[in-house]
């Protein structure tokens, strides 16, 4: 239980940053999202076998509706959290996006047989941000969303070396210490690209641009088709879609001196690859790793299950790295 719920707190930490579009539904209202997700667990639990024979479904709707709370009221702030504080939130962050978010990953921890139907619930509810993917000549992004978009297009792990070489700098570290960080950080990276190209061709998934313009040939009348569509950059990457590869990267990559460092607050600054002089500043790197991850949904290059599932993977490979290699050394180990 302990880890399910450190698990909850960082889905509605890393949940509520993903911008400040509204996902509700005009017909139902600001709480539209908040009802169209508990309408998917009462699905689920009315489905014959879907819930253990000795787990109440109460429990369920508890832990989803509790953890839900804590990513709104986060940025509500009117009210006392259930379990998580996450304090400092930026007010225009979108509620409905961190509700969106936090139910789809409890529901996917709680019912992982269920994953598919709710990645697609997920997508569904994306459908309502107003341009959430980007797209070239788009009149919907935000000045803000199109900068990033372009911020971050280069070798992602060149940025976040940079990024580690800002922390390490900044702290009194001795040689050997440096020399871990960077190890953990580099044997994290290898080992994301390995497992992130492995998955994109094992469940080999559509990117944007050919779900879009190949919309009208397939049963899916949830998009609209345009045979003429184009991310952000005018072209896209050539492999599958599925996981994301900068959500992967960055995910892990953001762990490592999280770790390292005790995940205490980072204040710095990150110049970028492709936009020569403009610095984006943040104050951790959580932070950072969001707007990486996010930015290749900005982009047009993935989707937010893309992304979703690119973060899971980088950080349950930065996990595997952090605890087992570059260890401390134990007495009677030989060394």
């Amino acid at each position: 239980m302990l880890r399910f719920w450190a698990s909850v707190a960082l889905m509605c930490a890393t949940a509520l940053t993903y911008g400040a579009s509204s996902y509700a539904d005009p017909a139902v209202g600001s709480a539209g999202e908040v009802l169209q997700w508990n309408k998917a667990l009462l699905t689920i639990v009315r489905t014959p076998g879907s819930q253990p024979a000795t787990v109440h479904p109460p429990r369920s709707f508890a832990i989803m509706q509790a953890a839900v709370y804590d990513a709104v009221n986060a940025i509500d702030a009117t009210h006392k959290p259930y379990l998580v504080r996450v304090e400092h939130i930026s007010a225009h962050v979108s509620q409905e996006a961190g509700g969106v978010a936090t139910a789809d990953e409890t529901l996917i921890t709680l019912y992982p047989a269920f994953q598919t139907t709710l990645d697609q619930q997920y997508d569904h509810s994306l459908v309502q941000v107003p341009d959430a993917l980007g797209f070239a000549n788009s009149t919907v992004a935000t000045a803000d969303q199109k900068l990033i978009g372009r911020f971050w297009n280069g070798a992602i792990q060149n940025y976040w070396n940079e990024i580690t070489h800002t922390a390490v700098q900044a702290h009194p570290l001795t040689t050997a210490e440096s020399a871990r960080v960077f190890a953990l950080l580099n044997l994290t990276l290898a080992d994301e690209v390995i497992s992130f190209y492995d998955a994109k061709y094992t469940y080999d998934f559509w990117r944007p641009v050919t779900a879009i313009r190949a919309a009208a040939t397939v049963d899916n009348n949830q998009t609209a088709a345009d045979p003429n569509w184009l991310p952000q950059a005018g072209n896209t990457a050539a492999d599958p879609s599925y996981p994301c590869a900068h959500a992967t990267i960055s995910a892990g990559a953001a762990f490592v001196p999280s770790a390292v460092f005790v995940n205490k607050p980072f204040p710095l600054g990150v110049t970028s690859e492709v936009l020569p002089g403009v610095i984006r500043y943040f104050d951790s790197f959580a932070v950072v790793e969001k707007e990486a991850s996010l930015r290749r949904v900005y982009a047009g290059q993935h989707f937010r299950s893309d992304e979703n599932a690119g973060e899971r993977l980088g950080s349950a490979a930065a996990d595997s790295v952090v605890d087992n290699f570059l260890t401390l050394v134990e007495d009677g180990d030989g060394y």
